[in-house]
């Protein structure tokens, strides 16, 4: 780095990868990893969407993690983004309920309206 403006870049290029906001053509999900989503098992949870991505191979998907989401009586919870439609919030995951999610939600479309918050 060589100059005020090349730092500049980069915090602009750094702010652009981070936000959620962007109009990303990739599918994003957020799992929350707050205290209260660690101790529910929110790590098991981020781990399964990750190998869910590898094992179908979702170059399209992007696996963030966030602090707590909010609710922490619905922990563990992950949260969808899918460009041209509304967040969708997953609440109470097991690793069985992330297969499905990817499934029905991130690939074909579908959301799993049944473990999401009511």
């Amino acid at each position: 780095m060589k100059s005020r403006a090349e730092l500049e870049e980069i915090r602009k290029k750094t702010l652009e990868s981070i936000n959620l906001r962007t109009d990303s053509d990739k599918t994003r999900v957020v799992v929350g990893m707050g205290t209260c989503g660690i101790a529910s098992g929110a790590r098991e949870i981020l781990l399964k969407f990750m190998s869910e991505k590898e094992k179908r191979q979702l170059d399209n998907v992007e696996i963030r993690q966030t602090g707590c989401i909010g609710v922490c009586m619905y922990e563990p919870m992950a949260e969808v983004y899918r460009k041209g439609e509304e967040k969708v919030t997953y609440v109470h995951l097991t690793p069985e309920i992330v297969e499905e999610i990817v499934t029905k939600h991130i690939v074909n479309g579908s959301v799993v309206r049944e473990h999401t918050i009511k």
